[in-house]
């Protein structure tokens, strides 16, 4: 395993941290790697959280290093942008809850890895944009369908198409991120979030992410049954069981891990 991207562990939550001085820009290889870290993660019933976040106090991570598209060979961005896609669709289904710890700089493909977690937090410092039309490029890690989503259209257009970039507390009013938390707070704060997966059935927890994204590609309506089903599928294991008897008994659930997720 290389050096650009240094995985830790917290009992059952998991911190990636980019290393890649001085921006912490992207390449094939920490894809890859973030790649195979996420489904190493999926496969561990004792993981039930994962953190994304930057080294150092300035960059969170400034996406891909434009030394790389300075060429005109479709095959070698074809390769780059199928990492990019890749590697942030993994993270998005990762079967655990994910969090970015934004401490600085999040641009591009930084913003874009960002998008994929289910919580964003930032610090008062950061900044964040999709700058890439500027340079004559396109966000290619989902970041023009995650941001859309997330934002609306509107201020998508503004990001995207004028290349708008967000301090922290523009990016909380839009509801790109969740919270602002002070500088050199945002691991801490989403470590002290993570510890709430542990009160969360882990197979109840899986269930609820997949019906909530379903919503991003599906009518609602679609989904109701969909929701009732997997109600049902809850008792086919003893999380659901174990969760109402800790409840009725006073007492902290004792969860199972759950590959199946």
């Amino acid at each position: 395993m290389s050096d650009l991207l240094r995985l830790e562990q917290h009992e059952f939550v998991s911190v990636v941290t980019f290393n890649n001085p001085p921006a912490h820009t992207w390449t094939p290889e920490s894809l890859l790697q973030l790649q195979d870290i996420v489904a190493s993660l999926n496969s561990d019933p004792a993981n039930r959280a994962l953190i994304v976040t930057g080294s150092g106090d300035k960059f969170f991570s400034a996406g891909a290093d434009l030394q790389r598209f300075h060429h005109q060979d479709m095959d070698l961005a074809r390769d780059f942008s199928s990492a990019f896609g890749q590697a942030f669709e993994t993270l998005t289904a990762y079967r655990g809850v994910s969090f970015a710890a934004i401490n600085g700089y999040a641009m591009g493909g930084g913003l874009e890895v960002a998008l994929a977690c289910d919580v964003r937090i930032a610090e008062q410092h950061a900044q964040m944009a999709l700058p890439e039309c500027a340079v004559g490029l396109l966000p290619c890690g989902l970041g023009t369908q995650q941001l859309a989503w997330l934002v609306g259209e509107q201020w998508a257009k503004r990001m995207i198409l004028l290349g708008e970039r967000l301090n922290a507390q523009q990016a909380l009013r839009i509801g790109l991120v969740s919270e602002v938390v002070e500088s050199g707070g945002a691991l801490s704060e989403c470590l002290q979030l993570a510890q709430l997966t542990q009160k969360q059935s882990p197979t109840a927890v899986g269930y609820c992410k997949e019906l909530i994204m379903a919503a991003r590609e599906q009518p609602l309506s679609e989904n109701y049954v969909a929701e009732r089903q997997r109600f049902v599928q809850l008792w086919e294991d003893q999380n659901q069981f174990e969760g109402v008897s800790a409840f009725l008994e006073k007492r902290t659930a004792l969860w199972q891990g759950s590959n199946d997720q």
